[in-house]
């Protein structure tokens, strides 16, 4: 698998970091949430990924864009998967609520959409699509929030679902996983589900996804 080369050198940044290869003298400095937000909002695509390896991964766009900015109990966060041949429908749609743990790592948790939840489809290019919706509407997914380190030395945030609590029925799974890096230049992200067993039933097997940030929103 070819990784898009501005990503894989922001990993790369990450490794050097983490093996003493660069050093930092504050571990927090520059890890906020507006950081954060800043990195996840936008245009991403995986289409250089799935041109160099068609047969493991499709050219998949997502869009995230900040909703409620007024609101003070977190960033909140629209969210659209498509393929790029059906931008129109996408298959994925969350809303994720971003917030900062006391020992300065960042929780992100994620919410599902009152159905229908495609009429809230292409809220990230057209704000009035969200009308009168408000967060006590949306339905937390228990389990399935991620937990993200800042990693000064790389401008990089890692993190993690923990456990087996994100519940997935998709395709005989029992449970998901979910992984991610998020860098300024792009987000990998390596979804998963597995059976009762712990057998892999959904979700790529070499690694996550490549996402290249095509565009910065406001």
């Amino acid at each position: 698998m070819k990784l898009s080369s501005i990503v894989l050198g922001a990993l790369v940044l990450l490794a050097a970091c983490m093996t003493g290869g660069c050093a930092s003298h504050d571990e927090h400095a520059g890890g906020s949430l507006d950081t954060l937000r800043d990195y996840m909002v936008g245009s991403f695509s995986s289409e250089k990924q799935a041109a160099a390896d068609p047969a493991d991964f499709r050219d998949i766009r997502l869009e995230m864009v900040q909703v409620w900015p007024d609101r003070t109990d977190g960033t909140w966060l629209y969210i659209e998967q498509a393929v790029s041949s059906a931008i129109e429908k996408p298959y994925r749609q969350r809303v994720y609520r971003l917030s900062e743990n006391p020992d300065h790592t960042f929780r992100s948790e994620v919410y599902t959409l009152p159905e229908p939840a495609l009429g809230y489809a292409g809220v990230w290019n057209n704000p009035a699509k969200l009308g009168t919706l408000t967060p006590e509407q949306l339905t937390l997914k228990d389990g399935c929030s991620i937990t993200l380190t800042w990693h000064q030395c790389g401008a990089i945030f890692t993190g993690a679902t923990t456990g087996t609590g994100c519940e997935s029925s998709l395709q005989g799974a029992a449970y998901a996983s979910s992984e991610a890096s998020i860098s300024p230049f792009g987000i990998i992200a390596w979804d998963r589900g597995y059976d009762s067993a712990g057998n892999q039933v959904w979700g790529p097997t070499q690694g996550g996804y490549v996402f290249v940030k095509r565009l910065m929103r406001q």
